[in-house]
């Protein structure tokens, strides 16, 4: 009879993790473990290629459940659905209403009302957007550019003329003047104190609906300018706790004012760094509110919908449960690009799981071609279905914290809130986030890490695909293009105290490079780069493939050959294609035989040498002085071929 428990492993002993150190250092054949095997995120900390239980034993918050503070398993305790949110720009509100009753028909949970000027709205007005929808059914947000008060009002109005019950009706609106202050460098209506009287006033107004958030936090602008991870996180818990300070300081006690805040992050194509960072976010702000002592004013209802001390959330009148942080992801414009934009599809999708596996409350797709164009209803309904999919077939929505438990997502947790916190530290210590601001330390931070980012594009060390990586050859761009969707977005007030941050795209170098040569070839030939691919089969292949990949990049044509059995052949067969450019592609040891003898017969052209080879001294001193390997800056090599060729 077998004595077997049933217990599939144990009879394996432990195996350690120097064990499974030795054993990784043997398969990589003793090359440098650090280096080769720990990733080191632009971030600043380390990310090791195997975590165990043990790892998990510092961390001090994994023994909470889902809605229990301080929420790192998020705020939900039943089920992680979340609002699927489009935005509808609105010039007039009775044609608005229609395409919004039209996407909410096609899946759409949650309406963003895009409005540039609502001051001389009326009630009208806002009945003709409103008509038909029911507002406890979704969630209702206003993008306005100005008059939110009066809006407001009339809106809170339009609810009790309805005879909605005012506890089921959510939403939000925009005002949020620290982010107005980090895109323009100054202040709506040119001063602070009015800013602040605004928020103060709308937070009266809203008191009658409430679930409805009157102060936005938009740590977005933070990523969407080049910033990583931890620096948006950082960022939007010093303005998230600037609004607080400013509230308390008022009157507005934090138990009542946090509820009524809504943080909007970006989530960018780093997966698990995403579901970790906004596991991190519940965390820390949960533990920023509570250090403002917020009243409990629930009554015999606390705010996460329970019997006043049932849910532990709330004790000797200090309100827990307004920590609960309440998440808006936005996918990033960051890392979307201009050509080969059907990847952002694909860049998007991996963000939408990012955001629903980490636990947002709502949630926009942008559609693929956001960034250069009015997004088509194609475009839209491709981003609508985006979401509709990670719910109805794969069920995101059902699994509460579906991370939880993960000895990676754990410790990418745990150090991207230490990170985050440790800047919101030195953010505090400059006086806060806007005096950090007015100062350029936010800034300063901010353009490191994308300068970082730029370096990393240009070499190659983050791959764009489509851009600077496996771009598509036949693409080119025969209509005019804004010249601005290459550059920096930069909206500075006339009358900015600090330097705003630009908001830009990573491609943008690199489009602006093959934008160039696309307007070149509409009046003149195409610069073509020709592969003389000979001798070693495995050599000349592999590098020919990298050349080609490398010279497209820039809009070139690239013409590859499978092999020339001499020097003459590929000679003759590149001068034939009337090449700009020819890339001599072979194995190190060759080059010093062939490399010198093609240059010379091709004096009027342009000859390059695909790779690094240890020869490479004695072919500068036979004058061959262009080269590209793995180690080349991309862009700034190809920018130095086009003005070579005068484009």
């Amino acid at each position: 009879m077998s004595n077997n428990s049933g217990k599939l492993f144990e009879e394996f002993a432990p195996v350690s993790y120097e064990r499974w150190k030795e054993k990784t250092i043997a398969d990589i054949k003793g090359a440098d473990f650090d280096k080769r095997m720990v990733w080191k995120p632009i971030d600043g900390f380390s990310v090791e290629p195997l975590y165990r239980l043990e790892d998990l034993a510092p961390v001090s918050y994994l023994d909470v459940l889902p809605g229990q503070f301080p929420y790192t398993r998020g705020t939900k305790k039943t089920s992680n659905d979340w609002y699927i949110r489009q935005n509808i720009s609105v010039t007039n509100p009775s044609q608005a209403n229609k395409k919004a009753l039209d996407v909410l028909q096609k899946g759409i949970t949650s309406i963003g009302f895009e409005i540039e000027d609502t001051n001389s709205y009326t009630a009208q007005d806002v009945a003709a957007l409103l008509e038909n929808i029911d507002l406890t059914a979704i969630e209702t947000c206003f993008v306005i550019g100005r008059g939110k008060t009066g809006f407001l009002k009339l809106f809170v109005a339009y609810v009790k003329s309805k005879g909605y019950d005012t506890e089921k009706i959510e939403g939000s609106i925009n005002s949020d003047y620290i982010g107005n202050f980090v895109k323009k460098g100054a202040f709506c209506y040119d001063s602070q104190e009015v800013c602040e009287n605004n928020i103060s006033e709308l937070i009266a107004i809203a008191k009658a609906l409430p679930k409805f958030r009157v102060c936005e936090v938009h740590a977005d602008y933070i990523s969407n300018a080049g910033g990583s991870i931890t620096q948006e996180l950082a960022c939007a818990m010093a303005m998230g706790a600037e609004y607080l300070t400013i509230a308390t300081g008022k009157g507005i006690d934090a138990g009542t004012f946090a509820p009524k805040m809504k943080f909007n992050f970006a989530v960018t194509s780093s997966y698990f760094m995403e579901i970790a960072k906004f596991r991190a976010a519940k965390l820390l702000w949960a533990k920023i509110v509570e250090a403002y002592n917020p009243k409990c004013d629930c009554n015999e209802i606390c705010s996460c919908e329970e019997e006043l001390g049932s849910c532990g959330c709330c004790s000797d009148k200090i309100c827990s449960c307004a920590g609960k942080i309440n998440i808006h992801a936005i996918t990033s414009t960051w890392n979307k690009t201009l050509y080969d934009s059907y990847v952002n599809m694909l860049r998007t999708q991996t963000e939408a799981m990012s955001a629903a596996l980490g636990g947002v409350d709502s949630l926009t797709v942008l559609p693929f071609n956001y960034v250069y164009e009015d997004p088509t209803d194609f475009s839209e309904r491709i981003a609508r279905n985006q979401q509709s999919l990670l719910k109805d077939e794969c069920h995101f929505d059902a699994i509460v914290d579906p991370a939880a438990g993960s000895y990676y997502i754990e410790q990418l947790t745990d150090k991207i809130a230490e990170t985050s916190w440790n800047l919101f530290l030195q953010i505090q210590d400059k006086g806060g986030f806007i005096e950090a601001f007015k100062a350029g330390f936010i800034q300063d931070f901010v353009k490191a890490t994308a300068t970082a980012h730029n370096k990393n594009i240009a070499t190659r060390r983050e791959n764009v695909l489509g851009v600077n990586q496996f771009p598509n050859f036949t693409e080119s761009i025969t209509d005019e293009v804004c010249e601005c969707v290459f550059k920096p977005e930069i909206e500075k007030s006339d009358k900015a105290i600090a330097e705003p941050l630009a908001m830009y795209r990573g491609a943008q170098a690199f489009e602006a490079l093959r934008y160039k040569t696309d307007v070149y070839a509409k009046s003149n030939t195409r610069p073509k780069v020709f592969m003389l691919t000979i001798g070693n089969l495995t050599f000349r292949k592999a590098r020919a493939q990298f050349a080609c990949n490398f010279f497209a990049c820039a809009g070139f044509e690239v013409i590859d050959n499978n092999g020339f059995a001499s020097i003459d052949e590929g000679v003759k067969a590149a001068k034939d294609a009337g090449a700009h450019i020819i890339v001599i592609c072979s194995s190190d040891e060759e080059y010093a035989e062939i490399a010198v003898p093609i240059f010379e017969k091709l004096q009027d052209k342009i000859v390059v040498v695909a790779g690094a080879p240890a020869c490479t001294d004695d072919l500068v001193a036979n004058g061959i002085k262009n080269f590209i390997s793995v180690k080349s800056n991309v862009l700034e090599t190809l920018q130095s071929y086009q003005s070579m060729l005068g484009i």
